[in-house]
């Protein structure tokens, strides 16, 4: 396990992810406690991205996404799928970019600092309930627009990881 993050914040943003995802496998690598694990991975998103407001996960219990570790100002603690953001990736199984949050219908306003906000689900891969969305990962801007494809792309490697985390425990 590697408990240093290397992030050279004059990359640009595309640059910045392939730095970060090969250091937050081994970030993880060797720790067996996901908590730890999730809690670190939202540090070291929230660290490189200047423009990452609120970072964080919740995780998929009965119908409710509950509120596990994140970086920010605190945050809604529960949410019924399939309300808000969240619930809507959760439900659809889909990465959903919000370019202005106050436009997204049934938006569940945590912060009124948040203006974009991106969420990715996150699968198990173990068992009979492979494919199952079990958590997404929220990532809210204080700025419109701050998220596009790119975001997308690599937030869905993040999830990639975090999937993984779950076949430990």
């Amino acid at each position: 396990m590697s408990e240093n993050l290397y992030i050279n914040h004059s990359l640009s943003k595309e640059e910045k992810y392939k730095a970060l995802i090969p250091q937050l496998i081994s970030l993880v690598e060797g720790e067996e406690n996901m908590i730890a694990n999730v809690a670190n991975i939202v540090a070291a998103l929230k660290f490189s991205f200047d423009y990452y407001f609120w970072v964080g996960v919740y995780f998929k219990i009965g119908n409710d996404l509950v509120l596990g570790p994140f970086q920010g100002p605190v945050a809604c603690t529960r949410m019924t799928i399939p309300n808000g953001v969240c619930g809507q990736a959760a439900d659809k199984k889909v990465t959903i970019i919000v370019p202005d949050v106050n436009a997204f219908p049934g938006h569940i306003a945590c912060s009124t600092d948040s203006k974009s906000e991106i969420v990715s689900p996150v699968f198990t891969k173990r068992g009979k309930n492979g494919g199952n969305v079990i958590g997404v990962l929220d990532v809210d801007s204080d700025t419109l627009n701050s998220f596009d494809e790119s975001d997308k792309l690599y937030l869905e490697q993040v999830c990639s990881i975090l999937s993984q985390l779950t076949d430990k425990n």
